[in-house]
């Protein structure tokens, strides 16, 4: 068998602990982290912070779900139409580029169409198949549809004119 992405969901601020519980016993985990800005006592701190809260992505094969269930901290795994939610390995792997490339992210649902395929689209008429992408003025969007949400993050272009940043194996060109 084949082994897919899965969503787990933890305890409140278990993330952490469950990923490095999880890495124990050797089971393919992503818990996607970005920095915020708190403001505290007159002073900005930078804490890291699950994008996801209370959940973790996990790689296995369906038989081995009942398994998860006996690490502290899981307390089910998310279901969608009575089946175990599964994330296609190019939308982790975007997630994860876009992650590392930009701080400050905010989640916005979108709606889940099981026919939407993920695409690499360009405000300024550039279009491919992968992830959605969207640079408008100083926002990047990125569409995840198996999760039905839709990640915003401010873009620094600088005062160049034209700037090339690649997302995953796909380069994209930003115009100021």
């Amino acid at each position: 068998m084949q082994n897919n992405w899965y969503i787990i969901y933890t305890k409140p601020k278990w993330e952490k602990k469950v990923a490095v519980a999880l890495k124990r016993r050797k089971i393919e985990n992503f818990l996607p982290m970005q920095n915020k800005q708190i403001i505290s006592f007159r002073r900005i701190k930078t804490a890291e912070r699950p994008l996801f809260e209370n959940y973790v992505f996990v790689k296995i094969q369906e038989i081995e779900m009942p398994e998860l269930k006996n690490v502290a901290g899981i307390i089910n795994i998310v279901y969608w139409k009575g089946e175990p939610a599964k994330i296609k390995q190019d939308e982790i792997e975007m997630l994860k580029d876009f992650i590392g490339q930009y701080d400050e992210i905010i989640l916005q649902k979108t709606k889940i169409d099981e026919h939407n395929v993920a695409r690499l689209i360009k405000d300024f008429s550039y279009s491919k198949s992968g992830n959605v992408l969207t640079i408008k003025n100083t926002v990047a969007k990125i569409n995840l549809p198996s999760l039905g949400l839709t990640l915003v993050a401010k873009v620094d272009i600088g005062g160049t004119v034209k700037t090339e940043r690649p997302l995953g194996q796909k380069e994209l060109l930003f115009e100021s």
